[in-house]
């Protein structure tokens, strides 16, 4: 059998890092994916995909059987699945901070080993930012804190501030929210400057923006997908991806894609 890839003659850039990455990590939604439609995508394209966040609280309507089949898939492909932070939220807005340990018990009880942090919805002080964090990270979770809001346009600078107090309580990545970075459906490249001037890159992935952001159409994810691997490069950590672009986004990475071999220069 010939086990050669197609078009081995065509040479992929070597700035392009392969798993186990340590950046330009690519995290996939998984908003309800049928466990078929997993399987099939671990097939042929786990080599581009690195987490899985099992979106907002979408894991409450799954069986406990079905849920831990699909964590399976997905650690049998080494790909990192995650509970949104959004579910976290809905836990403390609607049972409170005391229900949040039991929270942490069951994620660790179902094969989760890492939750997702935020206030898109449900605003948090920096004190308890900090506090939740922490007392997740206790539990044995390994956690990611996302900063920024879903609703408002907030100051670059209290983002920066945020994502350093998460990295201080203990988060290993911070998502920063797509809404932030996105105003009438452009990028904000002020924004995206800041952050590469104060935070560690390698620890920060940038959230794409997607139909539940007003006035964001798909030509303009496309767009600044692009836009973010020109400026930060085909390693640049991104988030919310869909799982029917992951091969089409490797492939933009590497200079395949519709924006053309510029991107490879980095």
């Amino acid at each position: 059998m010939d086990t050669r890839p197609p078009f081995d003659f065509v040479k992929l850039p070597a700035a392009r890092s392969t798993k186990p990455r340590g950046n330009g990590r690519t995290m996939m939604i998984d908003d309800g994916l049928p466990l078929g439609y997993v399987a099939d995508l671990m097939d042929i394209a786990s080599d581009y995909v690195d987490l899985a966040k099992v979106k907002t609280g979408t894991a409450r309507l799954y069986t406990r059987e079905k849920l831990r089949a699909k964590l399976a898939l997905y650690k049998q492909a080494d790909v990192r699945s995650f509970l949104g932070g959004q579910f976290h939220e809905y836990i403390l807005a609607t049972q409170g901070e005391s229900a949040l340990p039991r929270f942490y018990d069951e994620a660790l009880s179902l094969g989760f080993e890492t939750i997702e942090i935020s206030d898109n919805v449900v605003p948090l002080t920096p004190q308890q930012r900090v506090a939740q964090i922490r007392a997740a990270v206790a539990t044995g979770l390994t956690v990611f804190g996302e900063v920024g809001s879903k609703e408002t346009l907030n100051d670059p600078n209290l983002l920066v501030q945020q994502a350093h107090d998460c990295f201080d309580a203990g988060a290993e990545l911070v998502l920063v929210e797509a809404a932030e970075l996105v105003e009438n459906g452009k990028l904000r490249t002020d924004t995206i400057e800041l952050l590469m001037r104060q935070l560690d890159m390698t620890r920060v992935m940038i959230e794409l923006p997607g139909p539940w952001i007003a006035e964001v159409r798909s030509c303009d994810i496309e767009s600044m997908k692009k836009t973010l691997i020109a400026v930060l490069g085909p390693d640049v950590n991104l988030a919310n991806v869909s799982a029917a672009t992951l091969i089409d986004t490797e492939a933009a990475r590497v200079g395949l894609g519709t924006a053309g071999p510029g991107t490879i220069n980095h």
